[in-house]
């Protein structure tokens, strides 16, 4: 009998079910800043506008997302100077448009330097749009690299690599790290922020993630995923970063993993920009170290 009342309930729970029809408001369109300033470095800033969150993106929307003819203007106490906006061919079809110094005029012009805090100002249309960032001083460091065989896994060819990263006393130093392996880009890695809470003063070794394009799909289980291979040259760009741009990256990232599970909480991006707009304006101090993984 009991087993009659279980495929009972199973039928009238799937009798019961229906479709879900759900309305998705749609959102007023903002301005997106992605704005850098590295040490020894120019700024770069790139203007968006936001498109639907389900939204397939396009050439020709791609194309038309970015702002021009922008007004922005960036200080560090001393010096303030208008950045200029110039394209770069991303392939033989689309371009991404950016500002940076202005190549014509250096007398103001400003590179990052460790120490130093940055007020941007953008100025597009009627409205106005402020951000402040610090690079901060370079005191949390990689002292080496190495690789070993990844593992647990059965092909010789994957290795991870490791790092002895020195951390100062005293709680508040936040890093992000990027991989370059070989002539591909500098990637983040796919959780690549961290605070020192529990590592605070010590010295310690850490696998260092392959960075992920966060433009594929994200394939966790893809046996690829975070290893790198013999023969590759890899180039690890570790940074000093202040806790406003930590948890932009930090909430973004949580964001990005856990983007199309129904039981994820849901949680806001922290950005820096006034206004209500989106993005972030981002200070980082940076170290490179190189490790060639022989064949």
């Amino acid at each position: 009998m009991k087993k009659w009342v279980l495929i009972l309930s199973g039928v009238l729970l799937f009798g019961c079910e229906k479709d879900a029809d759900i309305s998705i408001d749609k959102q007023e369109q903002k301005l997106v800043v992605d704005a850098i300033i590295e040490n020894l470095q120019a700024p770069v800033v790139i203007l968006t506008k936001s498109i639907g969150y389900l939204n397939t993106v396009p050439a020709a929307e791609y194309a038309n997302s970015f702002v021009h003819g922008a007004i922005i203007t960036l200080s560090d106490g001393s010096k303030t100077m208008t950045l200029k906006e110039y394209s770069s061919k991303i392939d033989s079809v689309n371009k991404t448009w950016y500002y940076t110094i202005d190549s014509s005029n250096l007398v103001n012009a400003i590179f990052g330097a460790q120490g130093k805090t940055y007020q941007l100002l953008i100025k597009t249309g009627n409205d106005q749009y402020n951000a402040s960032t610090t690079i901060p001083f370079l005191t949390k460091k990689m002292d080496s690299l190495w690789w070993k065989k990844a593992p647990q896994n059965p092909d010789s060819t994957k290795v991870i690599v490791i790092s002895r990263v020195a951390d100062p006393p005293g709680l508040g130093n936040y890093i992000r790290y990027f991989t370059k392996v070989n002539m591909a880009p500098f990637f983040p890695g796919l959780a690549s922020v961290y605070d020192d809470q529990l590592v605070d003063g010590t010295v310690y070794d850490v696998q260092v993630d392959r960075g992920y394009d966060k433009n594929e799909k994200l394939k966790l289980s893809n046996d690829e995923f975070g290893y790198y291979k013999r023969g590759d040259t890899v180039t690890v760009k570790f940074t000093n970063i202040d806790k406003a741009t930590y948890d932009f990256w930090r909430t973004w990232e949580y964001s990005y993993q856990s983007n199309g599970n129904p039981f994820s909480s849901p949680g806001k991006i922290l950005g820096n920009i006034s206004n209500n707009a989106l993005g972030n304006f981002s200070g980082y101090a940076v170290q490179y170290k190189t490790l060639i993984i022989p064949k």
